[in-house]
């Protein structure tokens, strides 16, 4: 077993229509708006960008984000994640009736020296800190949504484009 390999899986029932959910996610620069952990996210291209991160653990990890994969009908997200972690996030955002199902799964391995150091003893403290990163990250969207429906209004249509 690598100690350094983590396979994540989170599910965010939203409160929101999924083409607004699949918006919000589809621009990363924007997720230092609502995502506390996420300190800095640039684009450097189509399908290019950066992400630093930082949670409990007191060490950004920074990633190069590359090939991007946009399925708008599908609302699937995919990315090739290349520097302190190797490997692939994907989200899928589905239709839930009442608001929307976000699931993100990432596969990546840890490439920074000290973490790779700390695998075995640990794990259950990255582990953790990546769970309270993700209800985090659910909470600030649930909000941001919450906002951007209410700045919409009763009258206004449901989808992004709505006016």
């Amino acid at each position: 077993m690598d100690w350094s390999r983590y396979r994540f899986h989170s599910r965010w029932d939203l409160d929101a229509p999924p083409d607004e959910v699949y918006a919000e996610l589809a621009a990363p620069e924007g997720y230092p708006l609502w995502w506390p952990q996420v300190r800095e996210a640039n684009r450097t291209g189509a399908d290019r960008g950066t992400l630093r991160v930082r949670s409990l653990i007191p060490y950004d990890l920074t990633v190069t984000l590359d090939g991007a994969h946009e399925d708008p009908e599908a609302r699937v997200l995919w990315i090739a994640l290349h520097g302190d972690l190797e490997g692939w996030a994907r989200w899928t955002v589905r239709d839930r009736g009442v608001g929307s199902l976000a699931v993100f799964d990432q596969d990546v391995v840890v490439r920074k020296a000290l973490l790779r150091r700390l695998s075995v003893p640990g794990r259950p403290f990255f582990r953790a800190n990546h769970a309270l990163m993700m209800r985090a990250g659910r909470r600030g969207l649930r909000a941001r949504l919450a906002a951007a429906g209410a700045d919409r209004g009763p009258a206004r249509g449901r989808g992004p484009y709505a006016v």
